[in-house]
């Protein structure tokens, strides 16, 4: 088991910029890209980064368009064996983990990464949403925040849904993605409803950042807000 999580842990500069830059042109092809909140994003310093999932193409949008910076993810093991994606992930030192279990192994990487001062990202629900709305928040990036003590960096990601059905039609898609403020969780270790607690909050965040129709189950939640 050892192996299976451990990819080269961060690749050379160049390596990383090469990768960038043609995450870059690939992204530049098929979307028009609107960012906005890159001002939020700390120039160095661990934090973990957290965002809503709709496609593959959420993943290449934020290689294309991040700073060259000490920085990884997590991924599903199943991708590593994808051509060409699965090894540029492993070169920037994707932390691959088996969804649907508590892997220790990555939690422990992932962990250590945040201890050396590496930007760790994931994707809060844990799996893409089909339906293209907010699916409840896992508590395993509160875990690690909270566990580190490092603050959580919310990104809303939306339209790059759309990508592979416009690709069809050879038509460029209009995506976005906004970075909110960093948010900082009360000090000390949290307990379970704690963790549950602070997640919510976390995607009341990501949800007040996104359009309505993509807030899924945080819709009426946000409402009472």
């Amino acid at each position: 088991m050892s192996d299976i999580n451990h990819p080269p842990r961060h690749t050379t500069p160049l390596i990383h910029r090469l990768i960038k830059m043609v995450a870059l042109i690939i992204i530049k092809l098929v979307a028009r890209i609107d960012l906005k909140g890159m001002d939020n994003l700390p120039p160095a310093g661990s934090f973990v980064a957290v965002t809503n999932h709709l496609s593959s193409f959420d993943t290449l949008s934020i290689i294309a368009l991040a700073p060259v910076r000490r920085a990884t993810a997590f991924g599903a093991i199943e991708h590593r064996s994808d051509f060409i994606a699965g090894w540029a992930l492993d070169r920037l030192g994707l932390i691959w983990v088996r969804r649907g279990e508590a892997d220790r192994e990555a939690i422990k990487i992932a962990l250590d990464e945040l201890k050396c001062g590496t930007a760790v990202g994931m994707a809060i629900e844990g799996t893409r949403s089909r339906t293209g709305g907010l699916l409840e928040g896992k508590t395993g990036a509160v875990y690690l925040a909270n566990r580190a003590n490092v603050p959580i960096l919310p990104i809303a990601v939306w339209g790059t849904e759309q990508i592979a059905k416009n690709l069809k039609r050879f038509r460029r898609s209009e995506a976005h993605i906004r970075i909110g403020p960093l948010i900082h969780l009360p000090e000390g270790r949290a307990n379970t409803a704690q963790l549950a607690a602070y997640t919510d909050q976390i995607m009341l965040k990501i949800a007040a950042m996104l359009p309505e129709q993509y807030r899924g189950v945080y819709r009426d939640r946000l409402k009472d807000e």
